[in-house]
This record gives structure tokens, C-alpha cells and sequence, in this order.
């Protein structure tokens, strides 16, 4: 009994001393837990809008950590991970007893360590907490420390940590850096021979650098692939043919593109580690490349700019603020796709978008060329001659600036700046000055930026599109009144689409205009097709001048080249609206044939204010807007000459309201034929007979 009763008191302490025991290493580890949060210190990455990689930060260390998971990885690496380093991961708790036990054995038996007992745990808790001794206290600490982990993360945790941490030579950590650096692409697809070497690096990673010594990492990646467990894991003859190939002798650099937009997203959430863009990778390396071999034919000190934007979502695609971001001679850590120039040029498709809009002009309206005095404004153009009487079209293929200037001074300076707000672009004037002709030759600031938003509209029906700053910003429409109407759009599109492409280049099916600011100091081409637009800056940073550098000779080559290496499928520019449609000189009304402005600013004909005349649509017309298949769509109606206000008829009956302009849209009833008429406020009438399909 009294025997009994010692064995009974003897196995009460002993549970109450292991209950003990357990909670004090409970309370231990609860007190001293694993430095976990220093596994989140990861490289920052910048990435496109698909999600691919565009830039990524090293870490404070000056590491290339990229934050990696198992879903980022080729699970045959996994499975070849697993094989080589810790067969039983899944199965132990953070040691693995059996190869502890072979270690300790062979270390005794040959008086050397002749294979490791590390479980991936263990080597986790080592990258996370490393230390430079190797001591038996390091060791149990390590031990320790394996076990705390596994209590607080899963298994597929555990190998996120070691994805991202292991080390690769330099300063190089995780399989994705690695994947990067020695075969330029993401590890989600690896070879067994790319997999194998990078199972074999982390043990010996600066002993066996590729980059430094060939023959190591060949012999490393060797003993992985002849390991039974990893043969056994990659298939039959997989390991063989693995080591017949090359082992990569260099390291090459990481994903470096898209340099201002990434410091951008840095400067806009410094404590993100993941930033999204709208650009597209294929876009913008494409963009980059045309702007590395353009600086070097450029010579010294000139830089450029390119944004390219869908027209239809907002999105910026493709950005290249400088001709190299690193270029000091160059001034290239200043983005010039942000900084107001004179946009030259640029600007006189919107004026003749306006005069086509008021019923001012057709195409082949003709219009002189010759030197001209606005109140002691005398415009010249770039090449100091005039061409004399020119159509409409052909004064903006051949951008001719005199007419450009009469235009602007028939639809009005503050008529056009109000249009740009429409498109939420704010052009910025010298001090104290307002809105005055100059506008139309480049007299304004605008960056490069606002001018690809404002030709957004151009591409997209006359509605402009927000680009917002390529990172986080709000790209999409713009509500509101469209910049211009369908058909002054449609107009616009046709001239600019039959511009002679540069020397060399090929017709790409897209609408360009090119522009040079005053004293060679900036060089614009902005294209665009259906879908999406590109413009192109080059000039000095300094805004200094540079004698020969012209938009057509400069900059439309590399426009071209740009839409070329985009990798961007041309879109088709927009069929033309049901009531477009270009008109030969011979049929125009008379009164518009000859485009000519009296002192006050009056159309004339004849030295005389004109009465008024119905431009579009012309006598006899055949309009198809949908009459046989069900709704109509409206009949845009403009008149030329006439004082304000007028007052339209439709077959006898008199539309809605007077209107102050020359514009007007009527809704027909139904098709066939119907009589149109316009009287001004002196009773002056015109009248056409159209056709309504």
C-alpha cells in the first residue's frame, strides 16, 4: 500500500512538474517570440496594369527581397525543394528527429559533419534571425526557434518565408529575384535545370554564384538533379537532360522601366510595398526603346517625352518622361511629360474643329495665305513664305499659320480656351494677359500630358477622355458637353489623316499634327488612331534653343517608330457620322467657297455683310439618318453669313427656340423629302430641299 501510495504521489508530481514545465515554456515562448515582422520588410515593386512587374526598390539594406508565395512559383521547383532539403516538411513539426539522429551519428562516427539536419523551418528561423557564430547555442536557439514558427504559421507560410528570403549570391534574396537576375523572367514557369539551380544556390550562395564561379554552380546544380528523391520528383531521364544545359554566366539586371511614374507611386504611398499602374509592360518597353536609340541621334543635352493614353478608358499605357532617367547631362530625373511648353502648332486642329463647327469652312473652303496685320499682329509662317489662295485642307496639312490665325480670330480666342476646359485642360497664360491669337501659334504653356488629353476627344468623337497620372489617379470620361461636335471631329481626322508620314516611315492609318515653338525650343508630334493616342516632346530640359529642331524632321519620326514598337494593334479611326460628308469646291454654297473677314470681324462677300446661306446639308442631299431602321438620329443644320438671331424651319413649322449660333440639330419626324429654312433678324431667308433616308 505504502509503495502504492509513493508512485501515486511520485506520478502527481511528475505531471504537476510537466504541466509546469510546459506552461513555462508556453509563457517563454509567448515572451521571446520569433522576430516575424522583420520578414515583412520586402522590396517595393511597381507593377502594370496586367500585374507584371515593371520596377521594383531595393530594401533599406540595399537588397533585391521580392515578397514571393507558392502560387508564384513553378510547383515542380517546390516539389524539387522539398525533395532535396526536407523530405518529411510536411510531416514533422519544425525538426525533424530521423535526419537530427543520422547527423549526430555520422558526425560521430567521422569526427565531421557529413550531412545537415536543417528542416526548412529551421533555415527559415535562421534568414529571418541570421547570426554570424556557429555555436551549439545558435544552434539550439535555432532549434528553438523552428519549433515557435511552426506553431504560428502553416506549412505553406513557412515556404513563403523561404521563397522570399533564401539567399542568392550578392545581394540578391528569394526565388523571384533570382528567377530575374539569371534568366530574365518570373519563376511561375522554370526548367528542371533552372529549377535545379536554384534549390542548389542558398547553401553555399557566394561560393556558388553563376556570375562568379561557373564551374560551382554547375557542380551544385549537379548534386540536386543526382539526388534520388529530386530524380524521382522531375520523372524518368528529366535529371539527365537537365544537366546538359548551360548554366547562366551572367546576372542581369532587374525590371527598370517606367522610371518617373514608379518614383511617382513611391512619393504618392512611400508605405505600400505593391503599386499598381494602367501601364502596359509590352507598351512601355516598347516606348523606351524608341527613346534610347532616339537620344542617341538626338546628340547631347536634348531630352524627349512620350505619352501614349487609350482614348476611350482614360488610361495612360505608356509614359517615358525623359530620354534617360539617369543622364545627368541630360537633365533626366526631370519629368517633361508634367512641365509646361509651347505647344507650337499643336493646338490648330481644335481652331479648325470650331470653324468646321459654326459652318464657317468646309475643306475645300478656299482661304488666303498671304501677310496679314490683326491690330499689329502679324503672324508669319515657319518657313517665312506664303502659298497665296490654298483650300482649307491644305492650310492645315501644311500647317500654315496666317490662316490658322484668321480662323481663330473668326471663332474667337476665349471661345477656344473654353473648349479646353471641357476637356478639364487649363493652358496657361503669360501674366496679366488674356486669351489673344497667339494662342493658336503656341502662345500658351501646356504640358505634353494635357495635350495627348485634349486629343483624346479627337480620337474618341469629340469626347475627351481624364488621363489621370498613370499610378492611382481617376482615368475615364468626362462628363459634359463633348470638345467638339462628330462632325467638326470627322473633319479634322480626314485632313489629318492625309498628312504625309516622315521620310521613311510607313502610313500607319493615323490622323498626326506636328508643331515647332518659337526659336526651335520645342518639338511636338501628337498621333492618333480609333483607339488610342501618342505625343511626343523633345527639346532641352533648359528650354534653351536648338537650331534645327523641327516637329516634322524631330519628333513625327518618333512618333511613328512609337506606335510601331508599341506592340498596339492600329485601330481604325471612327467611320464617319451620318452627316458627314466632304463637299468639292464646285458644290459648296457660294458663300462659302471663299473663306474672308471684314474689320469687325464679319464674314463678307462681295464687301457686304451676306445674307444668310445653309452650308449643310447641301441642296438635293440624300442623308441616310436611319429612317428605315427605326429611330432617327438628329440632322446637324449650319448656316453661313445671316445676322443673329435666327430662326429655323422645318417643312413649314418653326423648331423650338431662336439661336444665337450657326449651328442647330433637327430631329426629323421620318424620312423623304422635307424643306429646311433659316431667317436672320433683317428677314434674309435661305432654303434647302434634302432627302431623308
Amino acid at each position: 500500500m505504502r509503495l502504492w501510495r509513493k508512485f501515486a504521489i511520485g506520478s502527481a508530481a511528475g505531471v504537476i512538474l510537466a504541466g509546469a514545465g510546459l506552461f513555462a515554456l508556453d509563457a517563454a515562448d509567448r515572451a521571446f517570440p520569433p522576430p516575424l515582422e522583420k520578414a515583412d520588410l520586402v522590396s517595393a515593386e511597381v507593377l502594370d496594369a496586367d500585374g507584371q512587374l515593371l520596377r521594383a526598390f531595393a530594401t533599406s539594406e540595399g537588397r533585391w527581397r521580392l515578397k514571393t508565395t507558392v502560387a508564384d512559383v513553378d510547383p515542380q521547383f517546390v516539389r524539387m525543394l522539398i525533395a532535396y532539403e526536407d523530405q518529411r516538411f510536411y510531416d514533422h513539426g519544425g525538426i525533424d528527429p530521423w535526419a537530427l539522429g543520422r547527423a549526430s551519428l555520422q558526425f560521430i562516427s567521422n569526427g565531421r559533419i557529413v550531412s545537415g539536419a536543417s528542416t526548412l523551418s529551421m533555415q527559415v528561423a535562421r534568414l529571418i534571425e541570421p547570426r554570424a557564430e556557429r555555436t551549439l547555442s545558435a544552434k539550439l536557439r535555432q532549434l528553438a526557434r523552428a519549433l515557435q514558427i511552426e506553431r504560428r504559421l502553416s506549412k505553406e507560410q513557412i515556404l513563403d518565408l523561404y521563397l522570399t528570403h533564401a539567399p542568392y549570391g550578392g545581394n540578391l534574396e528569394g526565388v523571384r529575384a533570382a528567377s530575374l537576375a539569371y534568366f530574365g523572367k518570373e519563376p511561375r514557369r522554370l526548367t528542371v535545370a533552372e529549377a535545379a539551380l536554384l534549390v542548389a544556390l542558398p547553401q553555399l550562395p557566394e561560393r556558388r554564384r553563376p556570375d562568379r564561379n561557373l564551374k560551382a554552380a554547375q557542380e551544385a546544380r549537379k548534386r540536386v538533379l543526382d539526388r534520388v528523391a529530386v530524380a524521382e520528383a522531375v520523372g524518368d531521364g528529366e535529371a539527365e537532360r537537365a544537366e546538359a544545359v548551360p548554366v547562366p554566366p551572367r546576372r542581369m539586371q532587374l525590371p527598370a522601366l517606367a522610371a518617373h511614374v514608379a518614383e511617382a507611386a513611391l512619393r504618392k504611398e512611400p508605405d505600400v510595398i505593391k503599386h499598381q499602374t494602367t501601364l502596359k509592360k509590352q507598351v512601355q518597353q516598347g516606348l523606351e526603346s524608341v527613346a534610347r536609340a532616339a537620344a542617341m541621334k538626338l546628340g547631347p543635352k536634348l531630352s524627349l517625352a512620350m505619352v501614349m493614353a487609350d482614348a476611350q478608358t482614360g488610361a495612360i499605357v505608356g509614359e517615358v518622361g525623359s530620354a534617360d532617367y539617369f543622364d545627368a547631362s541630360r537633365s533626366g530625373w526631370i519629368d517633361m511629360t508634367r512641365v509646361n511648353r509651347s505647344p507650337g502648332s499643336t493646338l490648330k486642329p481644335f481652331i479648325y474643329g470650331l470653324a468646321f463647327e459654326q459652318g464657317l469652312v468646309s475643306q475645300e473652303t478656299i482661304i488666303e495665305d498671304r501677310p496679314a496685320d490683326f491690330f499689329g499682329y502679324r503672324p508669319r509662317n515657319f518657313d517665312m513664305s506664303y502659298q497665296g489662295d490654298v483650300t482649307v485642307r491644305e492650310a492645315l496639312q501644311l500647317s500654315l499659320n496666317v490662316p490658322a490665325v484668321k480662323l481663330l480670330d473668326a471663332v474667337g480666342p476665349s471661345r477656344l480656351m473654353v473648349r479646353f476646359r471641357r476637356a478639364e485642360v487649363r493652358p496657361v497664360l503669360p501674366p496679366n494677359e488674356t486669351p489673344g491669337l497667339a494662342i493658336g501659334l503656341g502662345g500658351v504653356g501646356m504640358t505634353l500630358k494635357d495635350l495627348v488629353q485634349l486629343y483624346t476627344a479627337l480620337a474618341n468623337r469629340g469626347q475627351p477622355a481624364r488621363l489621370g497620372d498613370g499610378v492611382t489617379g481617376t482615368p475615364g470620361k468626362i462628363d459634359g458637353e463633348p470638345l467638339l461636335e462628330p462632325v467638326a471631329v470627322w473633319n479634322v481626322a480626314d485632313i489629318l489623316s492625309g498628312v504625309i508620314p516622315p521620310a521613311g516611315a510607313p502610313q500607319r492609318g493615323i490622323a498626326y499634327k506636328t508643331g515647332t515653338s518659337y526659336g526651335y525650343r520645342d518639338a511636338w508630334s501628337v498621333g492618333y488612331d480609333g483607339r488610342y493616342v501618342l505625343g511626343v516632346w523633345v527639346g532641352r530640359p533648359d528650354n534653351s534653343a536648338v537650331p534645327g529642331l523641327t516637329g516634322y524632321g524631330t519628333a513625327a519620326p518618333i512618333l511613328f517608330e512609337g506606335f510601331a514598337k508599341s506592340g498596339i494593334a492600329t485601330t481604325p479611326l471612327p467611320r464617319p457620322p451620318a452627316s458627314a460628308v466632304r463637299i468639292a469646291q464646285s458644290d459648296l454654297p457660294i458663300s462659302q467657297r471663299r473663306f474672308a473677314v471684314n474689320a469687325s470681324g464679319l464674314l463678307v462677300a462681295s464687301g457686304r455683310e451676306p445674307a444668310p446661306a445653309i452650308v449643310y446639308p447641301p441642296e438635293g442631299a440624300h442623308i441616310d439618318l436611319g429612317a428605315s431602321g427605326g429611330d432617327l438620329s438628329p440632322l446637324m443644320l449650319k448656316l453661313q453669313g445671316g445676322r443673329a438671331p435666327f430662326r429655323w424651319l422645318a417643312n413649314g413649322k418653326p423648331l423650338p427656340d431662336l439661336s444665337r449660333r450657326r449651328t442647330q440639330q433637327w430631329l426629323p419626324d421620318g424620312g423623304g423629302y422635307s424643306k429646311l429654312t433659316v431667317i436672320d433678324s433683317a428677314g434674309r431667308a435661305a432654303s434647302v430641299g434634302v432627302f431623308i433616308d
